[in-house]
């Protein structure tokens, strides 16, 4: 039989087709390593954690100029984890540094909206307190302005120290490179130094807890933490609050119009006791949005955020 040169028996089709496909195997392993040295190294650490250092702070402070939105939820659990009641709660937040002037204004309760009548009751309280304390503060004497001053730097301090004593008490190491909203994080994962002693109240609460820590690999930012309690926390002796070992808190930062990280979403799951209620298992969580630029006059005629759907 005559044999053309486009003519091939089934065995030449068969070399043929393994061949392709081994060609096609090393093309896709080529492209896999191409993409593996292309990617981008692993910064140092230690550099990670000062750029950490200089943006890590309370957002209290940031949050004192801005309204905004929070939409609580909180689930009640049974021993198997099946939830037994849900409530939620929606407000319109007006923050202040000074805490007595901060309004939470509640809009809505599992759905139903506050009647409006209540709000109006209370938005003139609030502004009535709001004018009265903006009036005292400008009577004050340079002596008492001298003395609220001091007392804000005094916490400020107090927040500094506990800031530094967490870098000096936990032990971190670098796990890689993840994408959180958009933004490459570097993940951290941090646990206490087994003989480290603390000198703050709050570093004995911090040296409870272990977890992970997503940091914007641009603006060093925190965009997420996770903790895991190791051990039991008391609040106020125990009569406040007492948190159980195994409970998990979540937090998370959003980069708001491009210029500012804001709190965007805290979660806490576990079991605790409240007050001196029995013990009972929760999945609480805030998310937070609709966050604009805080003034006087936000601050006395409360056009806040509206809800979101």
């Amino acid at each position: 039989m005559r044999v053309t040169p486009f003519s091939w028996s089934a065995t030449d089709r068969t070399w043929r087709a393994r061949r392709r496909a081994a060609c096609a195997v090393v093309m896709l392993l080529g492209f896999g390593f191409a993409a593996h040295a292309q990617e981008k190294p692993l910064p140092d650490l230690d550099a990670v954690l000062k750029g950490l250092r200089k943006t890590l702070h309370s957002d209290r402070v940031l949050l004192s100029q801005y309204t905004y939105l929070e939409k609580s939820t909180q689930k009640s659990l049974d021993k198997k984890g099946a939830v037994t009641k849900t409530e939620v709660e929606v407000s319109e937040v007006y923050p202040s540094l000074d805490q007595e002037l901060s309004y939470i204004r509640v809009i809505s309760k599992n759905g139903t909206p506050t009647d409006p009548k209540e709000l109006e009751k209370k938005d003139r309280e609030q502004q009535k307190k709001v004018l009265e304390r903006m009036g005292k503060v400008e009577r004050d004497s340079a002596a008492q302005k001298e003395k609220r001053q001091a007392r804000i730097a005094e916490e400020r301090r107090k927040e500094d120290e506990t800031i530094d004593e967490a870098f000096a008490l936990y032990a971190v190491t670098m796990k890689g490179r993840e994408v959180v909203d958009g933004h490459d994080a570097i993940v951290l994962e941090f646990r206490p130094r087994p003989n480290f002693k603390t000198k703050t109240d709050n570093g004995k609460t911090l040296k409870k807890l272990t977890g992970r820590v997503w940091v914007d690999e641009r603006d060093h930012e925190l965009i997420r933490i996770e903790l895991n309690l190791e051990d039991t926390i008391s609040i106020g002796l125990g009569v406040l609050a007492r948190l159980n070992p195994g409970a998990h808190a979540m937090y998370q930062r959003r980069l708001v119009n491009n210029e500012i990280w804001l709190p965007a979403e805290v979660r806490y799951t576990g079991s605790a006791r409240i007050m001196l209620f029995k013990g009972m298992r929760l999945d609480v969580s805030s998310e937070y949005s609709g966050y604009k630029k805080f003034s006087v006059d936000t601050a006395t005629t409360f056009l806040g955020p509206k809800p979101t759907q």
